[in-house]
């Protein structure tokens, strides 16, 4: 327009537009008109509208039309002299017949857009003031014109598919939301090295754990794109149930070593395709912030900062342990630590300190001279941190995770050393009362009296020395009870006839969730409990 006609329209199938769904097959049997929408219109007509439909409103497609014609078979049609007489089926068509009125449209042409036997859509050419009727030839150029419009938008369409199926992969991949409890504060950036598609192998994790508890992780799969984000999924899903488990920092990495390895094994079963390198670095932390002290391994991964009150940045000297999947090397050394209340620990993988032209040390150096601002908040460190990187485009993902620790003074938390006798099921029972009574809870003594006999008595026979016995409040109430049993308790259907084996099965029935975690020397077995008005929280959610 206005070359070859005065009125030119493009209607695309609605979904083309957002990079959804496929578009229409032709020819296919049974099908249904597809919804159009108006993508764009020009005219030589300035005064006054030129088509009843603007841009982004869907257009009506009468059924019996050679615009129907069109969508159906998907061939062009050409009409030299519009039959313009009353009673046609111009008048069922509101373009055309307000065309008609308003500026004499006397000869048309419906061009399907088609890419690949597929049916993007259909566009208009119309002449109103140029006397000259289209013929064949000036079908020709429109269909070669469309065609090449055809194929750029399949392209975009196509793209815009995959892009928009990356980043709905790395959402659910990612946490939407970092709940670290009354452990720790949390914020957290990531940036993908792999604009197009928006994915990458790196993750990170707050996980909270029994006992106020978090796991904080992060993570660096080998490579970027869809692959190293589906890895990095599995090896995330994977860092979930070893948490739940209850294990150490380096127990965690050690199995975490084994998953990766059986992925580049599968790999290399595959006769189909080249085997991917599979391959991690890994960072694993657990805060407790009833005594402060945080247990962390890593395989591999950058070492951690910690940052004090004061501002003054530490990168701790842990062991670094083989990346995982590598299979060499001793496997990970713990750390354990403590924190002061109010102390920031940064978690980052290796694209944030290192770029092509600057080393690791130089990036170390830029991160610890923006992370020493006391007085920011988490959100603000990482958008100055993230924003301290060089101007080109980053050669790795970039992830950080800060965390500020908080502690749970000695108004939460209750602990008592018990003896290894019968004796203890008594006390344990009254000290429980006596310590929720001085914290308002005497709704819950009933239910936490019979999981503390139950507890005792359980490490009364299956372990041996002194017991310990702690109540902690924080956003549940966790009963905890330590002692020097190796064996993990599991629950059993006891049968009508047996004395003994409904323990933990009241256990069950009496809190929200019960587990055990190994300690040195020992176990703990805990169980927590909602708080009251948690319990009416949830009540009112369900």
């Amino acid at each position: 327009m206005p070359l070859l006609a005065d009125h030119v329209t493009v209607d695309l199938e609605q979904s083309i537009s957002f990079g959804e769904g496929a578009p229409v097959r032709i020819g296919a049997t049974g099908q249904h008109l597809p919804c159009l929408r108006r993508a764009g219109l020009a005219s030589i007509h300035q005064g006054g509208r030129p088509s009843p439909w603007a841009r982004g409103e869907p257009v009506f497609v009468p059924p019996i039309s050679p615009f129907t014609d069109v969508l159906r078979a998907g061939k062009s049609v050409l009409e030299p002299v519009l039959d313009t007489s009353s009673g046609t089926w111009v008048d069922k068509v509101p373009e055309l017949a307000h065309g008609v009125r308003e500026h004499g449209v006397h000869s048309i042409m419906i061009v399907p857009i088609r890419a690949r036997r597929s049916l993007l859509g259909v566009a208009l050419f119309v002449r109103t003031k140029d006397p000259a009727p289209f013929h064949e030839v000036d079908l020709l150029l429109a269909e070669e014109l469309v065609g090449r419009a055809a194929r750029s938008l399949n392209n975009a369409r196509q793209y815009a598919r995959k892009h928009t199926a990356a980043l709905t992969l790395q959402r659910h991949l990612l946490p939407r939301r970092l709940a670290g409890g009354t452990a720790v504060d949390a914020a957290s950036r990531y940036l993908p090295a792999d604009l197009d598609h928006g994915v990458g192998g790196d993750w990170f994790d707050v996980i909270p754990l029994s006992g106020a508890r978090v796991a904080l992780v992060v993570g660096d799969v080998i490579g970027h794109g869809l692959h190293a984000a589906a890895t990095m999924g599995r090896l995330r899903t994977a860092v979930h149930t070893l948490a739940a488990m209850e294990l150490p920092p380096d127990e965690v990495l050690a199995h975490l070593d084994d998953t990766v390895q059986r992925l580049s094994e599968e790999d290399a079963d595959t006769p189909v395709q080249t085997p991917a390198v599979v391959g991690a670095t890994c960072l694993y932390a657990v805060y407790d912030p009833a005594t402060r002290r945080c247990t962390m391994a890593r395989a591999g991964h950058p070492p951690p900062a910690i940052i004090d009150p004061q501002g003054r940045v530490t990168y701790l000297d842990l062991p670094t342990g083989a990346p995982l999947g590598v299979g060499l090397g001793d496997p990970p050394e713990s750390v354990e630590l403590e924190l002061d209340e109010g102390s920031v620990l940064a978690l980052y993988t290796d694209g944030l300190i290192e770029t092509r032209d600057h080393d690791i040390e130089e990036g170390m150096r830029r991160l610890g001279t923006v992370l020493a601002q006391p007085g920011r908040s988490l959100e603000d460190l990482c958008d100055i941190a993230t924003q301290s990187l060089p101007d080109q485009a980053p050669c790795d993902d970039v992830t950080l995770l800060l965390v500020r620790t908080r502690s749970l003074g000695p108004t939460r938390v209750a602990s008592w050393t018990l003896p290894g006798d019968q004796s203890a099921v008594r006390s344990a029972r009254t000290l429980a009362a006596r310590q929720l009574t001085e914290w308002g809870l005497q709704g819950l003594q009933d239910a936490t009296q019979l999981i503390v006999s139950e507890l005792v008595t359980n490490a009364i026979r299956h372990g041996t020395g002194q017991i310990e016995l702690r109540l902690v409040r924080h956003q549940v109430l966790t009963c905890e009870v330590s002692d020097t049993g190796p064996c993990t308790p599991r629950p059993r259907r006891a049968r009508t006839t047996d004395e003994n084996g409904r323990g933990l099965f009241l256990v069950t029935n009496l809190s929200r969730r019960w587990g055990s975690r190994p300690v040195p020397g020992g176990k703990v077995v805990w169980a927590d409990q909602d708080l009251p008005h948690t319990s009416g929280l949830r009540a009112a959610a369900a």
